[in-house]
């Protein structure tokens, strides 16, 4: 997938962790000029472009890009509830918008269905549970839009419960399907693994990862819960 285009330079870092962690190469632009003269080789993957403080920049960049040789779709913008009248009789610089200030899981979500419906691009594999999303390209990880820092191995562990949602597995399972059939460390470590990526978790989120007592760990809710 080519990078998205990005407006402004730097972008808002609530916009730049939503993008890398939902795997989208992006690169920043300053203005209409940047926008063309540092267009890549095969184009731009589309444009996020947000319009808020330098407003009449980020229309600039839009009406630039679309008036151009090289096509560059899906075109969305970041708009405040303030702004939303600049919206009218433009139509035909953007695809979408998003109201920001944005909730992390809308705007990915926008995205998607943008990149979706206009059959370009290529969305990054995701694992994703209620709040919880898992970047299997970048491992990296977020719940409710937040990052979280993980170890490699509690993400690995993360990840495993996170793709058999509903299923008990054993210690022992998890230590020969997780760390791998050499590894000769006891049953403990999963306890400990488990107990961190509930603290990281949070409160709120603690409880998707449950004990079944007396035979292991589940993941999400059991598909005979009521």
């Amino acid at each position: 997938m080519e990078p998205l285009l990005v407006f402004p330079d730097p972008p808002p870092a609530e916009l730049a962790r939503l993008l890398d962690l939902s795997g989208y190469p992006w690169k920043p632009v300053a203005d209409e000029r940047a926008a063309l003269s540092e267009t890549p080789d095969d184009g731009w993957g589309g444009a996020v472009i947000v319009v808020g403080d330098q407003s009449e920049a980020a229309w600039a960049v839009a009406r630039a890009i679309r008036k151009s040789d090289v096509i560059v779709e899906p075109l969305l913008l970041l708009i405040g509830g303030n702004r939303l009248d600049e919206l009218e009789l433009r139509d035909e610089i953007y695809d979408d918008f998003c109201v920001d200030p944005f909730h992390p899981r809308e705007l990915e979500a926008r995205l998607r269905h943008l990149f979706w419906r206009g059959g370009t691009g290529a969305t990054p594999e995701l694992v994703e549970y209620g709040g919880l999303v898992l970047n299997l390209e970048t491992y990296q990880a977020a719940i409710d839009g937040a990052p979280i820092d993980l170890t490699y191995m509690e993400y690995e562990l993360l990840k495993f419960l996170a793709q058999h949602p509903g299923k008990v597995f054993t210690r022992e399972t998890l230590l020969s399907r997780v760390w791998g059939y050499e590894y000769y460390g006891g049953a403990r470590t999963v306890d400990v693994h488990v107990r961190r990526l509930r603290a990281k978790l949070g409160e709120e989120h603690a409880n998707l990862i449950s004990t079944v007592r007396s035979v292991g760990y589940r993941f999400g809710q059991s598909r005979w819960s009521a």
